[in-house]
């Protein structure tokens, strides 16, 4: 049976991530709580609204209501990457080689290692940034679809159209697929290695009771999990097509309890599902076998995350009642 440590936080935290070993929480006032030796608290942002983090550098990049964009270390060393004065950063994104996705308004910007920052412009505010797996492109989520951008080359972006609001675009571990979230309870994606024109461009994912939320490829990117219904909906993406014309898995269903976060194990095709009364479950891909993490607890699970070798999981809640759970012991 698992063992959890728990640990409680007052507030909402909005992020968990393992920074080398060392579980680390960021809440939503601003602060990022470590647990290295005892608790540790940096004060980031006088207020946060957005966390990923960038696995290449293990490092936390976050977005605050203080207009500023910022890189945090795992020795809770805090370095601005950028301001937007009087600003509030709601959407960040790590990228390769050091660059740094964040938006504002209308305007997406990505901030290159060396300091450089591009600007692209939307006629619709940004949603959402995604970095490509390779070459220094992105996604950027807007009303009525995603535009692509090379971020070296100036030019025309492709536009990926399809009505409606979307609110955040991942690409597929091997490039070959954009996936958004939608406003209107339902995914969308692009193939991009068809013809212009193709019928087969567009995927639609729909039937879900909620809003998608949360979202996570497994590693070799076959199956993309998502959040949004009294189970964790995952999509086939192995063929050619991804999941066109097929059905989704669906793992740990709990009649009409919504799955809130879901995040896949580093190296295995066992999938973390969090759920909105604060129950975790791991569950395997290829059996449908349910391994209970965390019994119900305050609130919703709103972040979980694994360490590099797969055998801790951390999570974090709206009510701040986080933990971290060994599945070895």
């Amino acid at each position: 049976m698992p063992s959890v440590a728990p640990f409680d936080i007052d507030g909402h935290i909005l992020k968990t991530a393992f920074l080398g070993d060392v579980p680390v929480f960021a809440s939503a006032a601003g602060t990022i709580h470590r647990l290295e030796g005892g608790e540790r608290v940096t004060e980031a942002h006088n207020g946060l609204l957005a966390c990923v983090k960038d696995t290449a550098s293990d490092t936390l990049v976050t977005g605050g209501e203080d207009g500023r964009v910022c890189r945090v270390k795992a020795d809770g060393s805090v370095e601005q990457l950028a301001e937007v004065p009087r600003k509030w950063i709601s959407v960040v994104e790590a990228g390769p080689q050091g660059a740094v996705g964040y938006a504002q308004g209308r305007t997406a910007y990505v901030r290159l290692a060396d300091g450089t920052v591009k600007e692209f412009t939307e006629a619709r505010t940004v949603e959402g940034i995604g970095f490509a797996p390779k070459g220094m492109r992105i996604g950027i989520a807007r009303y009525n679809g995603v535009s692509l951008h090379w971020v070296g080359v100036a030019g025309a972006p492709v536009d990926l159209e399809w009505k409606g609001a979307h609110t955040g675009v991942t690409f597929s571990p091997d490039g070959r697929f954009v996936v958004t979230m939608m406003q209107e309870n339902a995914l969308h994606g692009w193939k991009l290695d068809s013809k212009a024109g193709a019928d087969s461009r567009h995927m639609r994912m729909t039937g879900y009771p909620a809003k998608v939320k949360s979202l996570s490829w497994s590693p070799k990117g076959r199956w993309l999990a998502s959040s949004g219904a009294p189970a964790a909906i995952v999509w086939p993406f192995a063929g050619k097509d991804g999941p066109m014309g097929k059905a989704p898995q669906e793992l740990g269903t709990r009649s009409n309890i919504l799955v809130t976060e879901v995040a896949f194990h580093p190296a295995e095709e066992v999938l973390a599902i969090g759920f909105i009364d604060g129950m975790v479950l791991a569950v395997r891909m290829a059996d449908g076998k349910e391994a209970l993490m965390r019994r119900p607890g305050k609130g919703a699970i709103t972040s979980l995350a694994w360490n590099a070798n797969g055998k801790l999981l951390a999570f974090a809640s709206e009510a701040g009642d986080c933990g971290v759970v060994d599945i070895a012991a």
